[in-house]
């Protein structure tokens, strides 16, 4: 399968893909190299990686991540309740039998410490998979350089280490996908482990494209306006940026509405911003007569349009 083939996998299964991302995606599955995506929340990263598993009928595996994450959160910890209470079935079992507690009798170290006790978290569960899956690492900005650390030997050699038990190496290797959203630079170690792609807002075009694919039942010119109004929108002095979430929830709300076209006038959109604009600045900052340019596609004085 080639760049192009996956790119339409992706289409089908819902995710409108760019050939430079198809492209990056095919050669991080033929290089079996993680793929590390960055870009600004809401622009589609993990939603990416739902097309992934959906387009190659895989099981999807999601470790979110976030701070102070560690080893039992993201690998794997020892069931010590099934532990305790396996010691003391046994020391019940003995007592019956001989009369006696013998410490002989009691239930040696090895035998608490197998597979049997293991609760396999994220990383484990995606390693010791008997179907190839799709390994999603969400955030791994949120995480601690010490985290980092533990996940170079899972993304270089696709293994894990439990003292106990001994390596344990992936059965068939997962692709693997790791978003960012730039909140801390990440280390170089784990960037060369990585096949990058930077994945930005969709271009005009694209996003029409995600919204009609998504929302078929949406009228085609409530979309295009619905869209153009937010591409403007993104070039706002905002705190938080609306993303392809957010432009899906307006469109679905307009159109629960009953609007085939963005109306005339703007107070018929005010009550709809909240799908947009999601903090108390921003909300105060787009009124009616801001909601007016928009949706004539004038610009605020000072900010230039982007081609």
């Amino acid at each position: 399968m080639d760049d192009q083939a996956l790119r339409e996998q992706l289409q089908l299964a819902g995710y409108i893909a760019d050939e430079g991302l198809a492209t990056t995606l095919w050669l991080a599955g033929e290089l079996q190299r993680p793929l590390l995506i960055e870009g600004d929340a809401g622009v589609g990263k993990t939603a990416l990686a739902l097309a992934m598993a959906r387009a190659g009928g895989r099981r999807l595996v999601r470790l979110q991540c976030h701070e102070g994450i560690d080893l039992a959160q993201a690998a794997y910890e020892w069931n010590y309740g099934r532990q305790l209470l396996a010691i003391r079935l046994h020391e019940t079992d003995a007592v019956a039998a001989t009369g006696t507690d013998n410490i002989a009798q009691r239930l040696r170290e090895a035998d608490l410490f197998t597979r049997e006790y293991l609760l396999e978290r994220p990383l484990l569960r995606a390693i010791v998979s008997d179907e190839p899956c799709v390994l999603l690492i969400d955030e791994v900005d949120r995480a601690d350089e010490a985290f980092e650390a533990f996940l170079l030997e899972v993304l270089s050699d696709y293994q894990i280490t439990v003292p106990e038990l001994g390596t344990l190496t992936a059965r068939h290797i997962p692709q693997v996908l790791l978003t960012s959203n730039g909140t801390r630079e990440l280390s170089d170690a784990l960037r060369r482990r990585c096949l990058y792609h930077w994945l930005d807002y969709p271009t005009l075009a694209r996003e029409v494209a995600i919204v009609r694919a998504t929302l078929p039942q949406a009228e085609g010119t409530l979309i295009e306006q619905a869209v153009a109004f937010v591409q403007r929108l993104r070039r706002e002095d905002l705190g938080k940026t609306p993303g392809v979430a957010e432009t899906l929830d307006w469109v679905r709300a307009l159109h629960a509405l009953r609007m085939a076209r963005l109306p005339d006038d703007p107070d018929g959109l005010m009550a709809t911003l909240g799908c947009l604009l999601k903090t108390r600045d921003d909300r105060f900052q787009i009124g009616a007569e801001r909601v007016r340019q928009l949706c004539e596609g004038r610009r605020t004085v000072g900010v230039a349009e982007k081609a």
